[in-house]
């Protein structure tokens, strides 16, 4: 499954949760939510997964946790929990993350939104369209 069927696969069931369940829960519900529904997809994944980084040959194992992280065949999805934003050296954006976890897409997905259209933000790094 390329990156583009497991992000469509992640959206649809994004937007059927947010229909059944609305906007205002806790994010933990809206992860295991997620997660629960996705696995039932066939989707293999894991939850507050750390993901380490290396800095000038250091391999730091707890760089940063990922709420969500679907794998595929050759890269992975990313729903980071923060806006778009430049990296900087103080502020980490999705971004960010893709680029430091390798991931070429990830889906940034907020569900308190009154539509679920406005709350979801496609970060790409270096996928091929």
């Amino acid at each position: 499954m390329t990156e583009n069927a497991v992000a469509k696969e992640i959206v649809d069931v994004a937007y059927r949760m947010h229909s059944a369940l609305g906007p205002g829960l806790l994010e933990s519900v809206y992860e295991a939510v997620l997660a629960s529904e996705l696995q039932k997809r066939g989707l293999r994944l894991a939850r507050q997964q750390p993901i380490p980084i290396v800095y000038e040959g250091t391999r730091f194992e707890m760089g940063f946790r990922a709420d969500l992280v679907s794998r595929t065949k050759s890269s992975s999805k990313l729903s980071p929990s923060r806006r778009l934003r430049p990296c900087t050296r103080n502020s980490f954006s999705p971004t960010c993350y893709l680029r430091l976890a390798d991931k070429r897409l990830g889906l940034l997905i907020n569900f308190n939104v009154v539509m679920i259209r406005n709350g979801i933000t496609r970060i790409v790094n270096g996928l091929e369209e």
